[in-house]
């Protein structure tokens, strides 16, 4: 068993995409690592694994703290020597106009997408490369592939986390390291709930796709087993995964219907 005693480290691990993750990979047996910024949340999703205190760590932290990130590292190295696998799943989305965005909105967005993202990796990538060994696992989107109506920060950062994970793997690809970007279409989470207005306020809302969308436990099931395959790119989701096929083969055609797409 692949994951069986690894050392897993789980970003956004307090809800969502996070929490599922860390319930599928609980039965294997690991020690995990659960980081977020709610510490009650954390040790909430703790509970719930049925493993033992030593093999779970509850680690706040706030991914747009970026100085603090390397000590997070040490703390988890003290804790238990390596670091096998990175999930990453912190992250925001919008639900505005480019017109109505405030300037502010799209550095938040960044902040958490995208340069928190790649602050950990940079964090954690001497000791992965010491080791000879580790794999990130980072989720993107499918708006990571394509852009639509009032996600245009949110496209950007996930279209962002590809070109620098494409050259993260070429740069390792000989030492041991692997970098699967997983992109989830419509999952049933609290994302859109969550997601920031023009005026970075919160939207308050659940999207009605999203509301249908798979379970987030199907995606769990789905992602682990892919990363346990070494997936490098893996689409989970339902019928919105075509356009990543429509923007490579038919992008005239993708590019008429989301045009065509209504507004929020």
């Amino acid at each position: 068993m692949p994951y069986t005693d690894s050392v897993i480290w789980i970003t956004g691990a307090s809800s969502g995409l996070g929490e599922a993750i860390a319930i599928e990979l609980a039965q294997y047996k690991p020690k995990l690592v659960l980081s977020a910024r709610r510490e009650d949340e954390l040790r909430r999703v703790a509970d719930k694994l049925g493993l033992p205190e030593s093999n779970v760590l509850i680690l706040p932290i706030d991914v747009t703290d970026i100085p603090s990130l390397p000590a997070h590292v040490e703390t988890v190295r003290r804790r238990f020597g390596r670091i096998d696998y990175v999930f990453q799943n912190a992250g925001i989305t919008q639900r505005s106009s480019v017109v109505d965005t405030d300037f502010s909105v799209y550095q938040r967005i960044m902040d958490v997408n995208f340069f928190g993202v790649i602050a950990l990796t940079k964090a954690v990538l001497p000791l992965m490369l010491a080791q000879c060994s580790g794999h990130f696992v980072v989720t993107s989107s499918v708006a990571g592939k394509l852009a639509t109506k009032f996600r245009s920060g949110y496209c950007a950062s996930k279209h962002a986390l590809h070109g620098f994970f494409d050259s993260l793997r070429a740069e390792t690809s000989s030492t041991g390291l692997n970098v699967t970007i997983v992109c989830p279409g419509y999952i049933r989470t609290a994302i859109s709930f969550n997601a920031l207005s023009g005026d970075g306020s919160q939207h308050g809302k659940m999207d009605d796709n999203q509301d249908q969308g798979m379970s987030a436990d199907t995606f769990a099931k789905r992602l682990v087993k892919a990363v346990e395959q070494k997936t490098e790119e893996v689409y989970i989701g339902g019928k919105e995964i075509y356009g990543i096929y429509l923007k490579r083969f038919l992008p005239g055609l993708l590019s008429w219907m989301l045009k065509k797409r209504p507004g929020v």
